[in-house]
């Protein structure tokens, strides 16, 4: 692999690699790509990804090979404190709760002892504390040059240290929130570079796609209106008819997501566009954006902030507009919802052509990399999603022996997965196998509802710990796993990557069945008529493709390394009944396989 790495970056092409588990890949893009002696961009799936990287493998290979070398490691902007923010809404708290002012308190201590502003480093409050967002800043409501405290700014700070750097490592969500600026002239937070690398490569046809659309949501309204309510406390108090413009808009936008479900959801925009309870919020919400407009005008210039929150005011009203267009063919057209908001998005169908130019232009040596990047041995699924049709294609297999490391069983006489009778087969037989294998298990949903159910069908049945997704943060969860050594893990989506349990904490993974993703996902409905469209066959060509770049994934959780061993059952019979359940088999893993739960019971008693 780092030959092929090596070639590409000489002949400044586009590389894709299939390297399995244990390969040491991160090594192998690494080591070629330093000792070229380019500025290199490696961009990771996730923010504990990218830690992992920066802080653990990294070092061992700059010691190695280029002790000097400067690196820096870049988050998004919302990952720093903004000392701003913090000491406007510190002065006018936007809530009284004690909660919140408890955190604020926590964050200001933190602020005169942090060198990097880094709020990965305050472990004192919540990753989603309600605090973060008016601690930070976003390009929305960031002051720039015009900021008090811009001498001290963090972000700035990062971006230097980045652009001073030879190796910068960030994520996905980062990479593109950039690339999708330079298209507008403004996105030089990530320096331009000679060699770009991806690791978890096979996300990025999803994120892309997200950051070459665009969406509105209820959160940055809501947001601005408490920023003009402070600007309106602190220096405004002449205007009162700013504050009752502020908090009317507010209002209006927090009553529009009365009109969807209470339960967070996603769905399809034009569709629900065209009920009239949405049409007379949106009615109500464009008359907020009209009288703060007329009122924001008459205070123009007199604070730097308000003319910042003027701005961002045009900019939030525009989008309203757009995104309520829906008449652009080539797009998705969705929303989705959380407890308290909702965002309403336009997503391209196809990013190809623009993703496909940006590479060609860029005059860079492109390497994707992942675990999960083929199907049935292929790499068209995942090339013309990107529009590379001339990159360059490798497959490593693993270096694990897995006939002799791992048993995988599709058990005999299981329910179908749309047969009722499937989740209570699927908990009594987790209850057996839990028992054999005396925990050191994690068991992978597709759904919350199937996640919870059967959550609540173990309890009281097993005296083994039982941990679920959802009651504390991922990062706890795994900690808590991993101490007690014999508990059972429940999880959805987020635990079918990015997560490394080695040894003898897990020994068993349990699968409920293939992970098709709902046909009314938004995209996925707005790619199978895309498709349709260009006769082909979308189930063949969009969904297949999709659900075994998944199940290898949540597969690939059990063997992390060349001493580990365990059990893989995957409860879904259509692997063995339908024929397409065959591209499934020969894209995963060479294991053993059976049909006999009995014969996996006794393996993991030996284990």
């Amino acid at each position: 692999m780092a030959n092929a790495v090596a070639a590409t970056i000489k002949d400044k092409k586009q590389l894709v690699v299939e390297a399995g588990t244990g390969t040491g890949k991160t090594f192998a893009y690494l080591a070629p790509a330093m000792l070229e002696g380019k500025k290199i961009i490696v961009s990771t799936g996730t923010k504990a990804l990218q830690e992992q990287l920066f802080h653990r493998d990294l070092p061992l290979v700059k010691q190695a090979l280029k002790p000097r070398m400067k690196t820096a490691l870049l988050k998004g902007r919302a990952n720093y404190l903004c000392l701003y923010r913090m000491i406007q809404n510190g002065q006018h708290p936007p809530f009284d709760d004690a909660d919140f002012v408890t955190d604020l308190s926590k964050v200001r201590r933190w602020s005169s002892e942090t060198d990097s502003g880094d709020l990965g480093e305050l472990t004192s409050i919540e990753e989603n504390s309600r605090v973060i967002p008016f601690v930070t800043s976003s390009v929305d409501n960031c002051l720039g040059k015009d900021c008090p405290n811009i001498g001290e700014c963090h972000v700035l700070n990062a971006r230097k240290r980045a652009l001073d750097a030879d190796l910068i490592v960030v994520n996905h969500h980062l990479f593109f929130a950039d690339m999708s600026l330079k298209d507008t002239g403004f996105g030089e937070l990530i320096p331009a570079a000679d060699v770009i690398i991806f690791d978890e490569a096979h996300q990025i046809p999803d994120i892309a796609a997200e950051y070459f659309g665009e969406h509105f949501s209820s959160r940055q309204v809501f947001e601005l209106c408490k920023d003009i309510q402070a600007e309106y406390q602190v220096n405004l108090r002449d205007v009162t008819q700013l504050n009752k413009a502020a908090q009317n808009l507010e209002k209006n936008i927090l009553d529009m997501r009365l009109v969807f479900a209470i339960d967070p959801e996603k769905g399809n925009w034009r569709e629900k566009v065209k009920q009239d309870n949405i049409q007379e919020a949106m009615r109500l919400v464009h008359k907020s954006f009209d009288f703060l407009y007329d009122v924001l005008k008459m205070v123009v210039s007199r604070t730097e902030a308000i003319d910042s929150c003027f701005e961002r005011l045009c900019q939030l009203r525009g989008k309203f507009d757009r995104v309520n267009s829906i008449q652009e063919t080539g797009y998705s057209y969705w929303y989705d919802t959380s407890k308290r908001h909702f965002t309403l998005h336009t997503t391209p169908l196809s990013i190809a052509d623009k993703f496909g130019a940006f590479v060609e232009e860029s005059e860079a040596s492109w390497v994707f990399t992942s675990a999960t990047v083929s199907v049935d041995e292929e790499f068209d699924h995942f090339t013309s999603l990107l529009g590379l049709p001339e990159a360059r294609t490798q497959i490593l297999g693993s270096p694990f022996d897995y006939q002799k490391q791992a048993l995988f069983c599709v058990p005999r006489y299981f329910p179908e997965p749309n047969d009722k009778a499937a989740v209570r087969a699927f908990a009594e037989l987790a209850l057996e196998m839990i028992e054999a294998s005396k925990g050191r298990a994690f068991l992978l949903f597709t759904s919350h509802r199937v996640m919870t159910m059967v959550g609540k069908m173990l309890d009281g049945n097993t005296k083994l710990p039982l941990l679920m997704q959802g009651t504390t943060s991922k990062r706890l969860l795994l900690e808590k796993f991993t101490k007690l050594k014999h508990a059972v893990l429940l999880g959805t989506s987020s635990f079918w990557e990015g997560v490394d349990v080695r040894g003898d904490a897990l020994s068993l993974v349990m699968i409920d069945k293939l992970p098709f993703a709902s046909p009314d996902e938004p995209l996925l409905q707005a790619r199978m008529e895309d498709c349709k469209l260009k006769g082909q066959d979308p189930f063949q060509q969009v969904q297949i493709p999709q659900a075994v770049i998944s199940l290898k994934q949540g597969v690939g959780r059990l063997i992390r390394d060349v001493t580990d061993s365990g059990a893989l059952v995957i409860c879904d019979p259509r692997l063995v009944t339908r024929q397409y359940g065959e591209v499934f088999m020969r894209s995963l893993p060479d294991m053993r396989r059976t049909r006999d739960t009995d014969l996996v019971k006794q393996f993991l008693t030996t284990l």
